[in-house]
């Protein structure tokens, strides 16, 4: 399955997963760790253990910060 992934603030790119693969999965292929961004679907949050049933998506960075 191929699936477009805008990254918001970094541009689009194309992910190849397979068929059966949750929304980690296609963070994981896009580069990401599931623990560091999320998925969105219509604009709204998509649990990653769920499967890919879109084939265009937003991911969203999570960004930690601050001082020590």
């Amino acid at each position: 399955m191929n699936v477009t992934v805008d990254v918001v603030g970094e541009g689009e790119q194309r992910c190849t997963v397979d068929d059966d693969a949750t929304y980690a999965d296609l963070i994981r292929a896009a580069g990401y760790h599931p623990q560091e961004a999320s998925v969105l679907v219509d604009g709204s949050p998509v649990p990653g253990d769920s499967r890919v049933d879109a084939d265009r998506v937003r991911l969203l960075r999570l960004i930690q910060g601050g001082t020590a």
